[in-house]
């Protein structure tokens, strides 16, 4: 049975439900920024500071312009990576932004798509914002196919700053939350 604040998403095996970040979830931060391979296309792994920094900010994160939530499987929600979106500026007007990460051993299984499908779903029901826009590395081909597969539309390639300081080349996806 799904816990408080969780979404679920039965339709794949193995059962994927999100639910809001939590304190004890800074390990799990540390799992997946900390790791050179994840982090590849990304600027490289961050340094332990960084990552506290990170979780903190998730923690104190205001929850009606963010959406930060770890990605949990099976019967015994076991935590896997972690989905999010929070409020930017894209064209002039406010927007959401999201991002998502897996970690390894559960990666091409579905737990990513369905994480995302129940992470779009809850920004859906917030009615705040029409589009949602994801800026996957042009390098990372799992995560472009996902965008691709749930329905963003790519607008072309952009420059944008991923870690602070350092700029990367993305796909620039966007999704129109009113439709679907």
């Amino acid at each position: 049975m799904p816990g408080a604040g969780e979404r679920v998403n039965r339709a794949r095996a193995p059962e994927v439900a999100i639910r809001p970040w939590g304190e004890g979830d800074l390990w799990l931060l540390e799992r997946i920024l900390g790791d050179s391979e994840m982090m590849r296309d990304l600027g490289g792994p961050h340094a332990r500071d960084a990552i506290l920094a990170r979780h903190q900010r998730y923690m104190a994160a205001d929850p009606d312009t963010h959406g930060l939530f770890a990605v949990v499987v099976g019967s015994e929600r076991e935590p896997v990576g972690w989905v999010g979106f929070w409020e930017t500026e894209s064209r002039g007007e406010a927007v959401w932004e999201c991002g998502w990460s897996v970690v390894p051993e559960h990666q091409g299984r579905g737990v990513g798509s369905s994480a995302v499908g129940l992470m779009l779903e809850e920004a859906r029901m917030r009615e705040r914002h029409r589009w949602m826009y994801a800026y996957p590395s042009v390098d990372n081909a799992a995560s472009n196919a996902l965008c691709r597969a749930l329905g963003f539309e790519l607008l072309g390639e952009t420059e944008v700053e991923y870690p602070a300081g350092s700029m990367m080349r993305s796909n620039d996806w966007r999704l129109d939350l009113t439709c679907g």
